[in-house]
């Protein structure tokens, strides 16, 4: 399975489904009324026409598309559930222009007036639904106007501008400009609505990454303070760590303890380091300069981030000699929480490669394990701040949400893919400009 990180949205709150899809969901219940209101208005219509104005019609028979609409529009929402609101919508909207076809062909075919009401289910797809919708409702809807001139059940009401028998030019003038109307409206109303679309998704995901922004400035704040408060114990143990190697040289000179005294030293001299990247000129390499690196020094110096008995697993790859201009500390950072992950997921000593190289005018970089894999559930979530499958106290799950955002900001892409047995691989993508 693979999952690109860098797309992964991890704040529910906001609706960021493809923008074809959002018009669909708000209009349904619009829609839903909006039928109610053209039935009611239809059988009005006709009973006033039968009955107020004396006009022979045949009401059993328009009845039955009536019924039909009245029929699926109470089923609409079951519809939508069943087979998605935009196919549940395209195909009411198509059986619509059959009923209204159906409907003008029971009472006066194309001289009735209420044949514009076709250019209602156009326009109604053209806001809501995709072209491919807008344009086949548009060529069904001219086909059916078609159709009504050759069968229709005459009304003479109707009838009273011309007189010729046959097809009268009158009529036949009013489906050429109602097939213009309809193309009209599938091209320039589907190319608005198509850009308010794209710009409705534009404004979500600006709002996504300012709320990311912030989290980002939340953690970044939480980071300083610890940072500032851990600077003083560490200091301290510092100290009394070679305080007790001075005073084991004097005294017992065991060699046991001396070691021990200087690999405390050595770990608080790390956790020093690490804080410094957490610190105020901590936040600074998300926006670092981009500096020349050579890539063999670069991987040397990440290897070096690795205690000796971590480093023999790495395995590093670098295709020829290679340089190029990277904001490298910040990129050491990110290679160093995926080797770490790595690492932890192949506790065992299993090899773990790591590849740098330079291709399509980006740098890239992969992190490979043979650990046990990762299952989709968990793939899936990668990347959302504070979600760890790490015992407690070993992780809070930062690593790779800072990694994102890292990857974000340069417009690159930071992808993983894993099997369950078959080992996990991350793939950092970076812009670059080579030297």
């Amino acid at each position: 399975m693979r999952v690109t990180v860098a797309e992964h949205h991890d704040l529910p709150i906001l609706d960021l489904r493809p923008a074809g899809e959002l018009a669909p969901n708000l209009a349904l219940p619009w829609i839903v009324k909006l039928r109610y209101g053209v039935l009611f208005g239809q059988i009005l219509l006709l009973l006033s026409t039968h009955f107020v104005f004396d006009v022979e019609l045949p009401i059993a028979w328009l009845a039955i598309p009536l019924a039909l609409t009245a029929a699926s529009n109470l089923l609409l929402s079951y519809f939508a559930k069943a087979f998605g609101v935009r196919r549940a919508l395209g195909s009411i909207l198509t059986l619509d222009t059959i009923c209204l076809t159906a409907l003008l062909a029971l009472s006066g075919g194309p001289a009735n007036p209420f044949s514009l009401l076709y250019l209602v289910q156009i326009t109604l797809s053209a806001v809501v639904l995709s072209k491919e919708w807008t344009w086949a409702l548009g060529i069904l809807s001219i086909v059916g106007f078609g159709l009504l001139f050759p069968v229709h059940v005459r009304v003479s009401i109707f009838e009273a501008h011309h007189t010729t028998e046959g097809f009268s030019t009158h009529l036949i003038g009013m489906w050429i400009a109602f097939a213009a109307g309809a193309f009209l409206i599938t091209i320039f109303i589907g190319k608005v609505s198509e850009a308010l679309r794209k710009r409705e998704q534009e404004v979500l995901s600006l709002q996504l990454q300012a709320a990311r922004n912030e989290r980002l400035s939340s953690i970044v704040t939480l980071a300083a303070g610890a940072a500032h408060e851990l600077g003083t114990p560490l200091a301290t143990i510092a100290i009394a760590s070679r305080e007790l190697e001075t005073r084991n040289l004097q005294l017992s000179k065991d060699p046991d303890v001396a070691e021990d005294a200087r690999l405390i030293r050595t770990e608080v001299q790390r956790c020093s380091q690490i804080l410094h990247r957490m610190s105020a000129r901590g936040g600074e390499p998300m926006g670092e300069s981009r500096t020349k690196v050579n890539f063999a020094d670069f991987m040397d110096g990440l290897r070096s981030e690795f205690p000796p008995s971590e480093r023999n697993q790495l395995q590093i790859i670098v295709a020829g000699d290679m340089e190029a201009t990277i904001p490298a500390d910040a990129t050491r950072q990110v290679l160093t929480a995926l080797v770490r992950n790595a690492v932890e997921s192949s506790s065992d000593g299993r090899p773990i490669s790591i590849t740098a190289e330079i291709a399509d005018a980006r740098a890239r970089f992969t992190v490979a394990d043979s650990g046990s894999g990762m299952p989709p559930e968990i793939l899936n979530r990668l990347g959302e701040p504070f979600f760890t499958t790490k015992a407690p106290g070993k992780g809070m799950g930062l690593g790779i949400f800072l990694a994102r955002v890292f990857t974000e900001r340069l417009g690159g892409n930071l992808v993983f893919e894993s099997e369950i047995g078959r080992g996990t691989k991350a793939l950092l993508e970076l812009p670059l400009s080579t030297v």
